[in-house]
């Protein structure tokens, strides 16, 4: 790493913590800035274990990963130069202010005590407008305005690095500027297009565009980092001029940047807006019903080419403002109406990261929901990394739950995979959703099962929608069989929680076959088929009676479940309790879920209660299931103790849904970073809307 991107690290961080910046409504472990699916995940370290502690300027932007995505940005006020962003060695700002909601991140910056600036990160989510929803862009809006009542000239300046294009750092960046319907604009690729693949988990093709307003007072320029930054340092303008010398990304690191020149400005606030944004014309190679086919990003049929798609997002600024602002609000106040303020922390903070996951694809005729599991095994739609994330596709927008389902059925129903249970993914490698024609993918067979039945009937009553249902009845007839067989008296078999190991007869994955089965009994009751309806209800009464004896430990004080038949000494989160609860089975007694309403507050640590007793590592989307279905008090104190993780947790990447109740930290040798299974955090918001 050159010289130019270390900066003037030690006057960086003291100028930073001087500011001693509000976090509102927490300080996260890394702040989300631009995050709008796998490949546009870009954030700010805020962890104290090689962080800042949440500042923008003293540090690099990085992908979720956490390589660095160059993006700077800095500012000339009366011919002074200062950071406000990155690290390129110039005096940095005074941050006094952090605020996040679902959508935004706000950033509140103090110049000398002369002015101010406000800088919005906006990564829109608009569920229900699957047209813009289908935009892989985000926003930079920086505000400006006088502090001391006297006004001042301002020049703003920002660009990203080559960093962006590519995971490998010697491979060649090309590039080129240009104008569309007003907007300048970098275009940034890799030279060489290696089509659905990935380097470090960054794709390694499509074209990426740093874009901003062409009005007069803009310059740009692209080239040497320390050159560009350095013209805009002494001089407070670009040269309008392009660097031809195309080279690797760690090669002078080339960068492309844009300066605006707010002019005079005084107490009334003078904003310039950058976008960031991918476009893929294909983004996923699939093997459906059609065969093995590239399938387009969504928004291709919509725009034209990228240059369209850039110029929409661009000018619609103001209409995916508002939007966005909305949906913020929706989640705000459900949140705080469902259980608290401090829930809306914790939910407000998940939803960016759930939906930076995803992909829509295909077309209006024929769409679909690609999601990564990301930093985990980097799986294609993962049935149990979808199943945590169900509450908040659920919520928002019962369609996108279909959508990620689909391509499961539509290979299962292809007959293009051999077993007998469901499928656990459609693709062991991101964007390569090519199946498991030999059947070979992880077998998690009850685990799976058990979600595809769930998830398939939480769609259908939420939807109003029992078509669906009588379309994939075949299949949902198939993964029963294999409930009603292994429910019971599970095998030896993992569950969604593999990094835990194999174990047989485990009391929560068995409760999940249970109702899994009931589910289908509600299924059958929807589809015409009174008998099956019945008989599965039957089936799954009878075993939940039995399962009362096999899985609790009566004599404990308080009485519990137990992580196994007859291992009294043990217990677990019985997470799985939820689908009963939000599906309105009624399968499982009342006196179950007072029960551990009353245990769980005894085995509680500093940062939750764990997962079970083979370890004191907990998962917060499921700590968020149980917390959705407990009384006042025991939700509360799963919902503080979430927030006083997320304040106090010395991770330093995004949201991990896996930690320590003792010591707040990543469980040694395994990191679950930036994964959409946070969606489970929306489990309440979900039950509280049905």
């Amino acid at each position: 790493m050159q010289l130019s991107r270390l900066g003037l690290l030690v006057s960086s961080l003291v100028g930073s913590i001087a500011a001693q910046s509000t976090f509102t409504p927490a300080r996260p472990p890394s702040l989300p800035l631009a995050v709008k699916s796998p490949y546009l995940s870009t954030w700010q370290d805020a962890g104290t274990d090689g962080g800042n502690g949440g500042y923008l300027a003293g540090q690099w932007p990085t992908f979720w990963q956490n390589q660095v995505t160059g993006w700077c940005g800095m500012i000339r006020v009366d011919n002074n130069t200062y950071t406000w962003m990155g690290l390129p060695g110039a005096t940095t700002v005074n941050q006094t202010a952090f605020e996040y909601t679902s959508t935004k991140s706000i950033f509140t910056m103090n110049v000398e005590g002369v002015v101010e600036m406000k800088i919005t990160f906006l990564s829109p989510l608009t569920p229900n407008d699957l047209k813009r929803q289908s935009l892989i862009f985000s926003y930079m809006d920086v505000e400006v305005s006088s502090l001391d009542g006297n006004h001042h000239q301002v020049e703003v300046y920002s660009d990203i690095s080559a960093e962006w294009i590519s995971g490998d750092r010697s491979a060649i960046a090309q590039w080129d500027y240009g104008t569309t319907n007003g907007i300048g604009y970098h275009k940034v690729y890799r030279q060489t297009q290696l089509a659905f693949s990935e380097v470090d988990q960054q794709a390694e093709w499509g074209n990426w565009y740093y874009a901003t307003d062409a009005a007069k007072g803009m310059t740009f320029q692209s080239g040497q980092d320390t050159v560009v930054r350095g013209q805009f340092a002494s001089n407070g303008v670009l040269t309008d001029s392009q660097d031809n010398n195309y080279r690797a990304i760690s090669d002078d690191y080339p960068v492309f940047g844009f300066t605006a020149n707010l002019g005079s400005v005084g107490s009334h606030p003078v904003s310039t807006l950058f976008t960031i944004g991918l476009c893929q014309d294909e983004a996923i190679q699939f093997n459906g019903t059609s065969g093995y086919n590239p399938v387009p990003s969504l928004w291709t049929s919509y725009f034209d080419n990228d240059l369209d798609a850039l110029s929409f997002f661009y000018k619609d600024y103001h209409t995916f403002s508002s939007l966005s602002g909305a949906f913020d609000n929706q989640i705000a106040k459900d949140s705080a109406a469902a259980i608290s303020q401090d829930y809306a922390t914790i939910t407000s903070l998940a939803a960016r990261q759930v939906f930076g996951s995803t992909q829509l694809c295909g077309t209006p005729e024929k769409m679909y929901l690609f999601l990564k599991e990301i930093s985990s095994d980097g799986n294609v739609n993962t049935v149990d990394i979808i199943f945590p994330a169900y509450p908040a596709l659920l919520y928002t927008n019962s369609e996108l739950l279909k959508l990620v389902l689909e391509p499961l059925y539509e290979i299962q129903a292809a007959g293009d995979y051999p077993n007998a249970w469901a499928m656990h993914d459609i693709g062991s490698t991101y964007p390569n959703a090519t199946g498991h024609p030999t059947g070979n993918d992880e077998k998690m067979p009850l685990e799976e099962c058990g979600n595809m039945v769930i998830m398939s009937l939480a769609y259908a009553q939420k939807a109003q929608d029992t078509s669906y249902l009588t379309q994939n009845y075949k299949l949902l007839e198939q993964w029963t069989s294999y409930l009603v067989n292994d429910a019971l008296y599970p095998a030896n078999q993992i569950s969604t929680d593999d990094f835990a190991g194999a174990l047989a007869n485990q009391t929560n994955l068995a409760l999940k076959g249970m109702i899994g089965i009931q589910a289908m009994s509600e299924i059958a009751k929807l589809t015409g088929h009174p008998a099956e309806a019945a008989n599965y209800s039957r089936i799954a009464h009878s075993y939940i009676t039995k399962w009362q004896t096999l899985a609790i430990n009566k004599n404990a004080n308080p009485p519990h479940t137990t992580l196994n038949y007859n291992n009294w000494t043990s217990h677990g989160l019985l997470y799985n309790l939820y689908a009963d609860a939000q599906l309105g089975l009624n399968l499982v007694p009342q006196s179950v879920y007072d029960m551990q309403n009353t245990f769980y507050p005894t085995v509680e640590n500093e940062y939750g209660v764990p997962l079970d007793t083979r370890h004191t590592l907990t998962k917060g989307d499921w700590e968020s299931f149980c917390a959705a279905i407990s009384d006042s008090s025991t939700q509360t104190m799963f919902i503080t103790d979430i927030v006083k993780w997320i304040n106090d947790t010395p991770t330093n990447m995004a949201l991990t849904d896996l930690y320590d109740t003792v010591t707040g930290d990543y469980p040694l040798g395994i990191d679950f970073i930036a994964r959409p299974a946070v969606g489970g955090t929306f489990a309440a918001l979900l039950l509280n809307q049905s």
